[in-house]
């Protein structure tokens, strides 16, 4: 609806991982150089964190991207299943032909497809997105698949990607084994005012935006306050308040507009304006 009011030619603020609207700040580069360091080393188990919206699946794409012909991967986005359906997602994934799909069966074909990488010399990368959602038991089978190896290195580097509540996870008794293997941890922070400044530009003139006085300066900070620097609520609030800036009529969007914005999203309406 507001694309033309503001010269735009898409929607600079979808929350869809669009790759042409990546961003990385210096958090999200760091935590890439980690896990580069990590799956070229073999260092086996890395563990990323951040909270809800940080760019943690995004920074695991990006990283998807850099990696080259040698690197083979499997991405598990879903964290909810079960041992047999976590291994057959992993087999999958890999484009390891199963034909009998039970436990036994899928961990010598995932082990024979290690050996049969090594011995091309290609390194076997598993990232597990929404890691924190493993039950301690998946947890504890994923940890055993760390012992696919041979006397020099390790087989399979395993990256486990979660929201905060991973690190207590680990930080359990039952899970003492797997945490002492975590070789590099890297907590994504949220951005920094200015980073976060940067981010909004950057999204607007991927979008087309010449107008770089979209937002006021007021606006860019009750943005920040509102967001604490998470992309994502940054998205949200942007995209709402572009909608009611274009409703209202205002070419440069004020702190005013963002305030009101913001108590809608978080469920508390004006009664006056109802």
């Amino acid at each position: 609806m507001y694309l033309e009011f503001y010269g735009l030619k898409e929607k600079p603020f979808s929350v869809t991982a669009d790759p042409n609207f990546l961003y990385l700040s210096k958090k999200h580069m760091e935590a890439i150089s980690h896990m580069r360091y990590g799956i070229q080393e073999r260092m086996g188990f890395l563990e990323i964190t951040g909270e809800i919206g940080a760019g943690k699946t995004t920074v695991c794409k990006a990283l998807l991207n850099q990696l080259d012909n040698n690197t083979k991967t499997a991405f598990i986005l879903n964290g909810n299943l079960s041992e047999i359906q976590l291994l057959q997602a992993i087999t999958e994934d890999f484009g390891i032909q199963v034909k009998v799909k039970n436990k036994i069966t899928m961990l010598n074909e995932l082990n024979k497809f290690l050996l049969e990488q090594l011995n091309h010399r290609n390194n076997v990368v598993l990232i597990i997105d929404e890691a924190q959602n493993l039950k301690p038991s998946l947890l504890e089978q994923v940890r055993l698949l760390s012992n696919l190896e041979t006397e020099k290195e390790k087989l399979l580097q395993i990256i486990l990607v979660g929201q905060p509540e991973l690190r207590e996870k680990l930080a359990s008794g039952e899970l003492k084994q797997l945490r002492q293997r975590i070789a590099i941890r890297y907590h994504i922070a949220p951005l920094s005012r200015h980073e976060a400044r940067c981010y909004i530009a950057h999204r607007l003139h991927v979008a087309g935006c010449n107008n770089e006085d979209v937002f006021h300066k007021d606006a860019l900070e009750e943005i920040f306050k509102f967001s604490g620097g998470i992309p994502r609520l940054i998205n949200i609030v942007c995209d709402k308040s572009l909608l009611a800036g274009y409703t209202a009529d205002k070419k440069t969007i004020d702190s005013s507009v963002v305030k009101k914005c913001a108590k809608e999203i978080e469920g508390v309406f004006d009664e006056h304006s109802q």
